[in-house]
């Protein structure tokens, strides 16, 4: 399989029409100054200089603000400027992030032209009262209006939402995910919200009127949300925001992040958490005492399987005195696992 590279472009901020009441786009991105198209083509000369693989499949990707919403002559330009690369061959396709209610069939139509593939639609809620209250600026109906409108036209259709809004629920997010799920995306990306410095839900943290929510209790919804979506063969491709120097722990100095869900490995924390109930789902299907289970699974599972800092082989020993045997194989589909009980009580006492 060719390996895929993403070329992040970010345009914070332009095209909002309004501020959500957990986004200050600059900070997320780390990126303090309006894209133009001569920084564009340096961004995107610069990572593909170091893009060593020649069979790989490169996408450039307009992330941050709501790109089909921004000046109309500034979208022709950075598309003409992606564009360039896709018919040199150096790059496959253009992927973009947008609003609901910044789409239409003329702007579908533009980004066809310029051989746009794939479009995420900032979701965050099916619930349109939290819509409301999160200052969104669109409903629901907006997110089932455009999402039919992308698919029709032949573009791949990508959905975010968001777990710990201001009067969220989990069964509001739980309730989201099935909302979504309806509208066949092809992807997802799940954000637990995080208070950002200079947003108004700093101010409403500071006034009392917020509580995010603890780390524990996200790393357990997105559980369930990432289980939902596998279900139905929806590729999860994000789970937790990037971290980089401005979205990092609340003590880092440079950490635009003031509270909040955070950590530094989030995924894996929801991963684990969900290859920890399959070890455990089947330890109590037997109606043996077990003493020692084997995992054997892809490699690349590995590391989620024993959890971060070894948290499932040491909850698994504290909880159920249970010993946790990881074996690797290439031969296992990622994703999948073999596991089976070696030692019993009633072994161990023979």
């Amino acid at each position: 399989m060719k390996k895929q590279y993403i070329i992040p472009i970010f345009v914070p901020h332009l095209g909002c029409p309004n501020d959500c009441i957990f986004c200050n786009q600059k900070s997320i991105s780390g990126q303090k100054n309006n894209m133009t198209k001569e920084e564009a083509k340096k961004i995107i000369d610069d990572y593909l200089q170091s893009i060593k693989n020649e069979e790989a499949v490169v996408e450039i990707a307009f992330y941050g603000g709501s790109f089909t919403a921004i000046d109309e002559n500034l979208q022709e330009e950075l598309l003409q400027t992606a564009y360039e690369y896709i018919k040199t061959g150096k790059v496959e396709s253009i992927r973009i992030s947008t609003r609901p209610d910044a789409i239409s069939k003329e702007i579908l139509k533009r980004l066809k032209k310029y051989k746009v593939k794939t479009i995420e639609l900032g979701v965050q809620s099916a619930n349109d009262y939290i819509l409301k209250r999160s200052n969104r600026g669109h409903n629901f109906n907006d997110v089932k209006k455009a999402s039919k409108m992308i698919r029709w036209h032949g573009f791949k259709l990508g959905h975010q939402m968001m777990v710990g809004l201001p009067e969220s629920t989990r069964i509001d997010e739980i309730n989201t995910a099935k909302a979504l799920i309806k509208l066949k995306p092809k992807m997802i990306r799940i954000y637990p919200v995080l208070v950002i410095k200079n947003t108004r839900l700093e101010k409403e943290l500071e006034q009392g009127k917020y509580e995010p929510l603890p780390l524990v209790q996200a790393v357990e919804v997105c559980k369930e949300l990432v289980r939902m979506f596998a279900d139905k063969n929806i590729e999860v491709i994000r789970v937790g925001l990037q971290n980089t120097d401005e979205i990092d722990k609340p003590e880092s100095k440079q950490s635009e992040v003031v509270s909040g869900p955070y950590h530094p490995a989030f995924r894996q924390l929801v991963e684990s958490a969900m290859w920890y109930d399959a070890i455990v789902g089947k330890i109590k299907k037997l109606n043996v005492k077990v003493k020692e289970v084997e995992v054997t699974v892809n490699p690349i599972d590995s590391n989620n399987v024993i959890g971060h800092k070894k948290e499932n082989i040491l909850k698994l020993k504290e909880t159920y005195d249970v010993d946790l045997i990881l074996k690797q194989d290439e031969a296992i589909k990622q994703g999948k696992s073999k596991i089976e009980i070696t030692k019993t009580y009633q072994d161990f006492l023979e």
